[in-house]
C-alpha cells in the first residue's frame, strides 16, 4: 500500500467584516491506495479535494488523524515523504520565459539526482517532450505546458505522484492526450492519486475512486462497482411540466429525481418500461421535448449519494 491515510481532518478560519468564521475543509476522510494504482478523488467545488491532496504532499498539516505515505509518517518524516512524491498543482508552475529542457534540469538538480541530463532527457521522452524541449514555454500549448509540469514532478522518479485537477482548463483533444501519458505512468510503475471534478476523466482512468462532498467521502470503490450501486437504468426527460411527470410517472420507477431542467426515473428494466412511461405521458398530455436512456453513470451515483448533480457544481477550489 503506497498510501494509508486514516480519519485526516483540516479545518480553516477566516476573518471578514462579518467576523471570525470557522469551515471543516476536510472532516475524518481515510482512504488507501494501492502500489500501482491511479487513484481518483472525484467532487465538487469546495468538497476538501485539494486539501486532502495538500495534506498528504505535507504541504499543510491535518488537525488530526494520522497517514502513511510511500512508507514515511507523514507527520514524523515529512522530508522523506517529500521525497518519496512528485506533486503537480492545479496551477501548475510552468516558468513562461524558460524552456521545458532548462526547468525540469532545475528540479532534477534541486532534488540532487545523480545523472541529472539522463534523467532529463528520459521525462522529456516519457511526456514526449523532446520536440519542443528547448521553446520557451510561452510557445507551448495547454497541453504541453502540463506535460512540463509532470515532468518536474517526476525528474527524481518518485514512486508515487499527486495530480491535482491534471486536465482542467484543457480542450477536449489535449485532456484526451494527457489521460493516455498518465495512463502510461501507471504501466511503467508509477502510482498516480488525482483529484478532478471531471466524471469522464474518473471513469476512464481510475483503478479506484472516492468521491468526496463537503469533506466526507460518500462513496469509495472501482467506477463499476460504484454505479452498480444504482441497479437498472435511467430515463432523462425533459417535459413541459417536471412536477405533474414526476407525479405520474412515480408509479412505474424505483425513485424519481428532478434537477434543474431535467427528471430522471430510475427504474429496474428500462427497456420493459419505457413503452407505459410514453403512454402514460401522451394519457396525460405532458409534452416531451426530449429523452433518453441509459445506464447508471458516476453522476447518477454523485446524485444519489448527495441529492445532487456533479455536473452543476462546477470545479474544486
Amino acid at each position: 500500500m503506497i498510501i494509508d491515510a486514516r480519519e485526516l481532518r483540516k479545518t480553516f478560519t477566516t476573518k471578514s467584516r462579518k467576523g471570525t468564521q470557522t469551515v471543516e475543509a476536510v472532516k475524518e476522510v481515510s482512504l488507501q491506495v494501492d502500489k500501482g494504482q491511479i487513484y481518483g478523488v472525484l467532487g465538487p467545488n469546495g468538497a476538501g479535494k485539494t486539501t486532502t491532496i495538500r495534506m498528504l504532499a505535507t504541504l499543510i498539516t491535518p488537525d488530526s488523524g494520522t497517514a502513511t505515505v510511500a512508507g514515511h509518517n507523514l507527520l514524523k518524516e515529512p522530508g522523506l515523504v517529500r521525497r518519496s512524491l512528485g506533486y503537480v498543482s492545479q496551477a501548475g508552475g510552468v516558468d513562461e520565459n524558460v524552456s521545458p529542457r532548462a526547468q525540469i534540469t532545475f528540479g532534477a538538480r534541486i532534488y540532487g539526482v545523480a545523472d541529472v541530463e539522463n534523467a532529463v532527457e528520459s521525462v522529456l521522452k516519457r511526456l514526449d517532450l523532446v520536440e519542443f524541449a528547448d521553446r520557451p514555454a510561452r510557445t507551448l500549448s495547454g497541453g504541453q505546458k502540463r506535460r512540463v509540469a509532470i515532468g518536474l514532478g517526476l525528474v527524481h522518479s518518485p514512486p508515487l505522484l499527486f495530480l491535482d485537477e491534471p486536465t482542467t482548463g484543457l480542450d477536449p483533444q489535449n485532456r484526451a492526450n494527457l489521460w493516455d501519458r498518465i495512463a502510461e505512468l501507471r504501466e511503467q510503475g508509477t502510482s498516480v492519486l488525482l483529484s478532478t471534478h471531471y466524471l469522464e476523466e474518473a471513469d476512464a482512468l481510475c483503478d479506484r475512486l472516492a468521491i468526496v462532498d463537503h469533506g466526507v467521502i460518500v462513496a469509495e470503490g472501482t467506477a463499476s462497482e460504484l454505479k452498480r450501486q444504482i441497479q437498472g437504468d435511467v430515463i432523462s426527460l425533459r417535459l413541459d411540466d417536471l412536477g405533474r411527470g414526476a407525479e405520474v410517472l412515480a408509479p412505474y420507477a424505483k425513485e424519481t429525481r428532478v434537477d434543474d431542467d431535467l427528471l430522471r426515473v430510475y427504474v429496474d428494466d428500462g427497456e420493459h418500461t419505457l413503452p407505459s412511461l410514453l403512454r402514460t405521458l401522451e394519457e396525460r398530455q405532458l409534452q416531451i421535448k426530449s429523452i433518453a436512456m441509459t445506464s447508471a453513470t458516476l453522476d447518477d451515483v454523485f446524485l444519489a449519494k448527495t441529492g445532487r448533480s456533479l455536473r452543476d457544481t462546477g470545479a474544486e477550489s
